[in-house]
This record gives structure tokens, sequence and C-alpha cells, in this order.
């Protein structure tokens, strides 16, 4: 049964997801809030399900397959939410950006994947750093109110710019690795 858990999770973030969207949509004060922590709570289920293969060495194919496919949702839906929200290219752009990166990098994977070099575009350290400032970000402007003056919403669209170099630049290193030595076909 433990070895489940992991997918559980997984599908639990992916669940939480129109939680998030009606929650997000609710006319009420506490609506961001809530939804920054529905949000949050997916977020900790992103680390405890790969915590727990790794702990437990139930990793598995079908997880190794879910969990990125739940993260770029989590990412997306909430990126659109956003801006959905605030009709501005201050958040367009990013999202742009964010958005066509994950799309590039999976059809990347999957390309080298193809061709038995999978390794070569794995995750690295550059890739967690970022997944984790684009969760911290998107969590500050869900919240989108400040707390004891503190400007959350400002520091969300300052970290979403963070987040956005770090993602131009990861692509770049792993468009890099998978290039270095291969070709594309015509």
């Amino acid at each position: 049964m433990k070895h489940r858990i992991p997918t559980w999770l997984t599908l639990m973030r992916i669940a939480l997801l129109p939680v998030i969207i009606i929650v997000f949509y609710i006319d009420a004060y506490w609506a961001r809030p809530f939804s920054c922590l529905l949000f949050a709570v997916a977020g900790f289920t992103d680390w405890l399900d790969g915590y727990l293969a790794r702990r437990w060495k139930t990793e598995s194919r079908f997880g190794a397959f879910l969990d990125p496919v739940a993260d770029k949702l989590l990412v997306a839906t909430v990126l659109i939410l956003i801006v959905e929200f605030d009709h501005s290219p201050l958040l367009t752009i990013p999202a742009i950006i964010i958005i066509g990166r994950e799309i590039t990098i999976s059809a990347l994977r999957e390309w080298m994947a193809e061709m038995g070099e999978r390794n070569k575009v794995a995750v690295g350290w550059i890739g967690k750093v970022k997944t984790t400032l684009q969760m911290v970000a998107l969590g500050l402007l869900l919240w989108l109110h400040d707390f004891f003056g503190v400007p959350i919403y400002t520091l969300g669209i300052v970290g979403l710019y963070a987040a956005t170099v770090l993602t131009i630049w990861s692509m770049v290193i792993y468009l890099r690795a998978a290039f270095a030595d291969t070709r594309p076909d015509a």
C-alpha cells in the first residue's frame, strides 16, 4: 500500500486544481489567501511525493511520468488565473515565457528519449530552483493582499520575473545539453 502513496499524492495535486480555480473566483476577501493555501498544499505534495518515493524506493515509471505533468498543470493553471485576473503585459509576458518553456522542454525530453538520450536533459539543480521560485511567486500572486504592510502581490511579481530569468536560463542549459553532439533532423 505504501508504494502507492507517492502516486496518490501526485493525483491529489491534480485533483486540487479545480478546487483552487473555484476558490479563486469566489468573491470574498478570504478566497485569494485560501486559494494560496490550497496551492501551497499542492506544492508541498510535489516535494513529498518525490521524497517518499525515493525514501521507500517505490519510484515508478508512471510516477515519473505523472509528477512533471501535475507540476506543469498546476503552474500553467495558476499562471492563467493570475493573467486573467490582472490583464497586464507585466504578467502576461512572463506567463507566456514560462508556459512556452515548459512545452519546449517537454517536447525536447520526449525527442531525446526517442533517441535514447533522455539523461542529457534530466532535471538539474537549476530546474529545481526555478520550480521552487515559480511556486513561491505564484503563491504570493494568489494571496494578493498585503500582509502586515508587506506588499505580497508586488513581491510575487518580482519573484515571477526572477523565476522567468531562471526559466530562460534552464531552457538554454537543456537545449545546449541536448544539442551538444546531436543535430536535429529536418
